[in-house]
């Protein structure tokens, strides 16, 4: 049996909703084909569940596309389509579909409208679409599971030594955190702790198992990087997501996030260090 995802967006979107693709193909021993932009395609490798992912451009989509997505869609045997893009084109070849559940938040071509939650874990927000077919979502409790050859490279790459290992990770960019604030960080927490070892992450376009076995290899994580926030929290990695909202972060210990309501150059330096648990 066979679920289909559609999802629209960046690498973050996807990271987000992995934990719902996980959680459908683990309780209803689904095998999940999973819909998204070719450029973030690669990130679906971390979850075992997935048997195929179609490359797809919702943003520029021709009608030769959405015939091909089509076609795909109707060939093999689904059960349920959660569906979290909107628009005429994509209700017209879900309705034309054999698909019994198609799930949505809006849409004619939906068997089923849910309504999404609006506060919390984004993650966790989707646990509407799946409960009309019996699935459960915990997002907190999800982690991911790593292959040992990447988390060994991972282990191999870090720094020399035997400290705690720091993995700071900036957006980069105008509305970044002072390039100078990260600096003054890492000498703060290595006046105190001068065994500490810092990492940058992988450059961008590494792969995706690659890029997560080094976040999980980490000891805490300094981020403003939107991807490298999420992977720690999918890892349960500590994080101090710069950036972000509490209230948009798990409630789970060692989870902290600074400047989400105000610009991040008004966070100090000292805050940052505090929520690190460096005074």
């Amino acid at each position: 049996m066979r679920a289909l995802f559609l999802i629209p967006g960046d690498a973050v979107r996807q990271l987000q909703t992995l934990p719902a693709v996980a959680a459908t193909a683990q309780q209803l021993k689904f095998q999940i084909q999973v819909a998204c932009p070719p450029s973030v395609g690669g990130i679906w490798e971390l979850v075992p569940g997935v048997e195929k992912v179609i490359p797809f451009n919702y943003a520029d989509a021709t009608l030769a596309d959405w015939t091909n997505l089509m076609g795909s869609v109707r060939d093999p045997d689904f059960q349920a389509c959660i569906n979290l893009a909107q628009g005429r084109q994509v209700d017209l070849m879900l309705s034309m579909s054999h698909i019994p559940k198609r799930l949505a938040a809006s849409g004619f071509s939906a068997t089923e409208k849910v309504t999404p939650l609006d506060r919390g874990w984004s993650p966790q927000r989707l646990a509407p679409f799946l409960a009309p077919i019996g699935v459960q979502l915990d997002a907190q409790a999800f982690r991911l599971v790593l292959p040992r050859s990447s988390l060994q490279k991972a282990a191999e790459a870090l720094p020399p030594g035997q400290g705690p290992v720091l993995l700071v990770a900036p957006k980069g960019g105008n509305l970044d955190w002072p390039q100078e604030n990260w600096a003054a960080v890492t000498q703060g927490i290595q006046l105190r702790l001068n065994d500490l070892r810092v990492q940058k992450p992988l450059p961008p376009g590494s792969p995706w198992s690659q890029r997560a076995a080094q976040v999980a290899a980490s000891d805490v994580v300094l981020a403003s990087d939107p991807s490298t926030i999420e992977l720690a929290l999918l890892c349960g990695v500590p994080l101090v997501a710069l950036g972000r909202l509490s209230d948009d972060l798990p409630v789970r210990e060692g989870v902290t996030g600074l400047g989400g309501a105000t610009p991040l150059d008004q966070v100090s330096v000292d805050n940052v260090l505090g929520a690190l648990g460096v005074d």
